[in-house]
């Protein structure tokens, strides 16, 4: 049941990321100059929609995942999304690739493995 859990962590992660991303290709370039232009852009918006659905999914089945798991588990996987969505941002989006967000994300990786070995 353990790794049903895990496994069902990892996939709330990628779900949230490809929220991040939806939302962010929804968005696309800047609008207008104020606040209102924004946020009308973004409820007109399918992509912004569709990551909000997303959002959505993915709380309700983290809500399963945290009944089954200690959060001090369950919680560093989240930061998994850090990488993923990284990743995802330079080959999807097209944004710039950096070595120092590469180390970055090593960190969270290593850090999250330390924290799993102590599961």
């Amino acid at each position: 049941m353990k790794s049903i859990a895990i496994g069902l962590a990892v996939f709330c992660v990628l779900l949230s990321s490809a929220a991040q991303l939806a939302m962010k290709r929804g968005m696309g370039a800047p609008v207008g100059g104020d606040v209102g232009d924004t946020y009308l852009h973004a409820l007109t918006s399918p992509m912004v929609w569709l990551g909000l659905v997303l959002y959505g999914a993915s709380a309700v089945l983290w809500l399963w995942v945290l009944s089954r798991l200690d959060v001090s588990l369950a919680y560093p996987l989240v930061s998994l999304g850090f990488v993923v969505t990284m990743a995802l941002g330079v080959l999807w989006l097209g944004e710039p690739f950096s070595w120092l967000r590469v180390a970055g994300c090593t960190l969270i990786v290593v850090g999250v493995s330390l924290l799993a070995l102590d599961a």
